[in-house]
Order: structure tokens, then C-alpha cells, then sequence
């Protein structure tokens, strides 16, 4: 049996151009033999937990990766039991529920600001950077959060709305270089502390709330990379709170990781240690969130440029590891990377895209012109 589990996963990887114990950067190296049988049993899940094990290692992880997604080699594997009932149980239960979603954003979001800090640029934006004419992470995410800021058409006194602020990156950025009034929402404790800081002297409010617990009229509403974590049984409540939040002549922008199927769960690796209850949503399933009451205005997808954001993480947080380590131990270094190059292949294989999304109530008198700026410096943006 472990013979012909073997040649099992042989068959497919030679499909995808992968050898076992080769000597190309993506060849993979098996160090246990029941690394097989439990690629066939788990899928990914037994993918990533052999890879944090030692089972498997791999000179250029996100290349193997990268290579799987293109061969679409996991539709070739069977589905197990378990997954059929994760995606009974996401159909029937609310995984994001209040109390559900700030356990999960703590599991994610409160493992240590240090680790953030190493590895994020200088204001700690944790989503796609815009990689236009720089190789540099800093500007990249520079030159993104000048992006929101003129889709959003920002004026001085406007008063803005930050779902899911982060560590008060964008903010910070917006309040500084536009003169607007912020107020920024998360539930992890740890991101609080640093957005209250980095933002202190500044016309920004960083409140420690869930969004579906807010009330008050904004001119602007922004949410970067926070839509991954509602969940599809929450999508309408969500475009409910930017409908009822932001005024009549308001625009809203959301910066999000899409997928291009609509799904009910996550894959079970990423579920289990990077995001648990999370769900990249599809086009489809935003539109149909939306309804009647809000308007697309605008759809700009730069997914590519999210391969090369996480690969720089990647080498920011192999580079900061000699510092890190004696808060985490390899079995994280080995799930970090795991997550890092996996996320970085999906990228590269299209099979995730970056979509900013920018959307107005009925009600919005104006034609939206679109903002697509081919060459981004902050003195440009905030001159406009």
C-alpha cells in the first residue's frame, strides 16, 4: 500500500514537473514515507502540517507551490469526510459571529506585534502593496494608501471611517497627508496599542469595536483587507453597515483578497493555523451582498502585486528570525513559511486576486471618475 501511495503522488507531481529528490529549486526532498499517505488522506492540511513536521522540505517552496496550483493537482485528490462536513457546518452555523470573530482575530492578530513589526514595512500595513515603478515595500504600500486615499477623494475636515485599521497604518497616512478626521475600528487588543501610538497627536480615534456594532454618518469609508474575515453569512450585514455608516454623497472603498469561486469555507490548512474561520470571498457573493442599495462604482484587481508583497514579508521575516526566534519556535518558522510562499503561489497562479472595490449608496449624486495613476508618489497623490 505505501508503495502505490507513493507512486500515487509520484504520478502527479511528475505531471506538474516536480520530482521528488531532485535537483531543481522546486523539487521536493521526503525525509518520511508516510509523508504519502497522508498527502492522499489530508490533502492540503497533510501538505502543510508534514512541511511544519520535517517530513518534506523544498529549496524554493513558493515555486513547488506555485507549480501545484497550475497543474491543479488538488481537484485530482479526493475529498475526505472532514472537509465535506466543513462545508456542511459553514453552510448551517455563523463561524463569524461576534464573539467567534475576535477569538479568531486574536489567534492571528495577538501573537506578538514583533513579529509584525519585523517583517511589515514601517507603518505596518498588512495587505497588497502597489509595486508600480518601485522595488521597495515601504513605498509600494506608500504608493497603495495613496491610491485609496484620491479614489476615496479625499478633502480636508472629512470625517473618515477605518474598518479593520490595523496597526493605524492607513489612518495614520490619511489623517497626516489629507487633513481628515479618522476613526478607526478593530477588535485585536495587541493592534490597538500600537495604532493608538502611532497615531497620537493626530485628529484619529482608534476604537477597540466590532463594525457591526457602529452607528454614526461618515463622508468616507475605507476597509483594507478586512473583508476576508467576515465570512459569506455576514457579507450583507456588512454592505448593511456601510449603507446605513456612510452618508448619501459618501464613497467606500474595500481592498480585499477575491477569489475567483464562490466557496463556504477556506482551505483546511489556512482554517487551522493562519485564519481560522475566514473566507476569501468571489465577486459574485460581494455583488449579491450588495443588492439594491449600493452601487459599484469602480473594480481594480492588481492581484500580482500581492506575490510580490508576501515574498517580501518572506524575506523580512527570514531576515529577522536570528532576532524572533527566541519568542517562537521552528515548528512556527516552518508554519509562517508554509504560509508565506503558499499565499505568494496562489498569487502567482491567479488563483487569488487583490480587488479595491469602490462602491457609493443610490443616493450618490456625482459621476465617479476612476483613479488609475501610472506613476505614484506621496507629494503626487496629495497634490492630486
Amino acid at each position: 500500500m505505501q508503495n502505490e501511495n507513493k507512486k500515487i503522488i509520484e504520478d502527479l507531481l511528475t505531471s506538474a514537473g516536480i520530482s521528488i529528490n531532485g535537483n531543481r529549486n522546486w523539487d521536493i526532498r521526503v525525509f518520511n514515507e508516510e509523508f504519502y499517505r497522508r498527502i492522499l488522506r489530508d490533502g492540503s492540511l497533510g501538505l502543510g502540517e508534514s512541511y511544519m513536521e520535517g517530513w518534506w522540505d523544498c529549496p524554493r517552496l513558493d515555486e513547488f507551490i506555485h507549480r501545484l496550483f497550475e497543474a491543479d493537482l488538488e481537484k485530482q485528490i479526493r475529498k475526505n469526510l472532514r472537509l465535506k462536513w466543513q462545508v456542511l457546518k459553514a453552510r448551517i452555523f455563523n463561524m463569524q459571529s461576534i464573539k467567534k470573530a475576535r477569538k479568531s482575530i486574536s489567534r492571528h492578530y495577538d501573537i506578538g506585534n514583533n513579529l509584525f513589526t519585523e517583517m511589515l514595512d514601517p507603518l505596518m500595513v498588512y495587505s497588497c502593496g502597489y509595486w508600480h515603478e518601485t522595488n521597495n515595500l515601504a513605498r509600494a504600500q506608500e504608493n497603495k494608501l495613496g491610491l485609496i486615499c484620491q479614489k476615496l477623494d479625499l478633502k480636508p475636515g472629512q470625517k473618515v471611517l477605518d474598518i479593520g485599521c490595523g496597526w493605524g497604518g492607513f489612518s495614520y497616512y490619511a489623517a497626516k497627508h489629507y487633513d481628515v478626521q479618522v476613526v478607526g475600528i478593530t477588535i485585536s487588543k495587541e493592534q490597538q496599542k500600537i495604532a493608538l501610538e502611532r497615531c497620537e497627536n493626530l485628529p484619529v480615534e482608534i476604537r477597540l469595536q466590532d463594525y457591526r456594532e457602529l452607528d454614526e454618518k461618515f463622508d468616507r469609508i475605507v476597509s483594507v483587507g478586512m473583508l476576508e474575515h467576515v465570512g459569506h453569512k455576514n457579507h450583507s450585514s456588512f454592505m448593511k453597515v456601510i449603507n446605513r455608516n456612510l452618508k448619501d454623497e459618501g464613497i467606500c472603498l474595500l481592498h480585499f483578497i477575491g477569489g475567483n469561486e464562490s466557496r463556504y469555507t477556506t482551505d483546511a490548512w489556512i482554517d487551522k493555523y493562519i485564519f481560522p474561520q475566514g473566507l476569501i470571498p468571489s465577486i459574485t457573493q460581494i455583488g449579491k451582498a450588495m443588492g439594491n442599495d449600493m452601487i459599484l462604482q469602480d473594480l481594480h484587481n492588481f492581484g500580482l502585486y500581492y506575490d510580490k508583497t508576501l515574498m517580501a514579508w518572506h524575506e523580512n521575516f527570514k531576515e529577522a528570525w536570528p532576532r524572533l526566534k527566541e519568542y517562537y519556535n521552528n515548528f512556527f518558522y516552518k508554519m509562517w513559511e508554509f504560509y508565506l510562499c503558499s499565499s505568494a503561489a496562489a498569487f502567482r497562479a491567479q488563483r487569488l486576486n487583490l480587488w479595491q472595490l469602490v462602491i457609493t449608496k443610490r443616493e450618490f449624486p456625482h459621476i465617479y471618475h476612476s483613479v488609475r495613476p501610472k506613476h505614484l508618489t506621496t507629494k503626487e497623490l496629495i497634490n492630486g
